[in-house]
């Protein structure tokens, strides 16, 4: 995690050179291990920390966690080069896939770092039974992206504020992944892009903890098992947010983890 484009109210003002260094690989590390946890990666923190200093592999590790975890963590630099900028793009969204998920093309249904093409959804339980749930369909994904993108931008430049960097996580977050872009990686790059107007307006990131994994998916599942499928009859990426309150009390306690390191760092610099 690099500091450029860091806002001039960063949460790194009044930290010392040397502990800012730490910071940043702390807040890195924590922030790749939870969401690539959350995925069902197996690395431990420890582990996570040994393979992004050291470059260590982990005995007794699939190789595919150790790359998930450097691949994640490049994702956090990518996101932090876009830090500053008027506006983010399609083709911002398409290099952060390929970075996150790998440049190599599944299949031509597969693709890496373009929108999804066939449809997605996942499955869950309700009243004792399995039932699935649809994402976006594929013809719908580019105009419902272009939208996202479009309130995505606005929200950069109106975070001013921890609750507004709040609410601006929220709606980038469960937004993105009730159109579900990708055919796969949709929810690390959820939890990196919904950071951004976080970064921007100069407050640490949010990290959904891996061992709230399922009150997490069951929250996102909830909201969109109510307000129903995006598309071309419910456009609005957002609807009845008022659902989403016991969502948003989560992220804000979600939050404390890094704005408490944050808070660790400068007591250590002011003694």
């Amino acid at each position: 995690m690099k500091t450029h484009g860091l806002s001039r109210k960063s949460f790194l003002v009044g930290i010392s050179e040397t502990r800012k260094c730490e910071l940043l690989k702390q807040l890195k590390a924590v922030w790749t291990h939870d969401s690539t946890g959350i995925e069902g990666n197996t690395l431990t923190l420890g582990d996570t920390m040994a393979v992004l200093e050291y470059g260590l592999t982990v005995k007794g590790k699939p190789l595919k966690d150790h790359k998930d975890v450097v691949a994640h963590a490049k994702g956090v630099d990518f996101v932090q080069s876009l830090i500053g900028r008027k506006k983010i793009t399609a083709d911002d969204l398409f290099t952060l896939h390929r970075i996150v998920v790998g440049e190599e093309s599944r299949d031509i249904y597969r693709p890496v770092g373009a929108w999804k093409r066939e449809d997605n959804g996942t499955y869950g339980a309700e009243n004792g039974k399995s039932v699935y749930m649809p994402y976006a369909t594929a013809d719908d994904t580019p105009w419902l992206m272009d939208n996202w993108l479009k309130s995505f931008n606005k929200a950069l430049k109106g975070v001013k504020t921890q609750d507004a960097a709040l609410e601006a996580y929220v709606f980038a977050h469960v937004a993105f992944v009730r159109v579900h872009p990708f055919f796969d990686g949709n929810g690390r790059l959820a939890r990196l892009l919904a950071n951004i107007p976080v970064l921007a307006a100069g407050f640490p990131p949010i990290v959904v903890p891996s061992e709230a994994r399922l009150d997490y998916i069951g929250e996102l599942w909830k909201y969109q098992r109510a307000v129903g499928t995006v598309g071309s009859s419910r456009p609005e990426l957002l609807p009845d947010a008022s659902l989403l309150s016991h969502f948003k009390n989560l992220v804000r306690e979600w939050w404390r983890t890094t704005l408490d390191l944050v808070a660790e760092a400068k007591s250590v610099t002011g003694k």
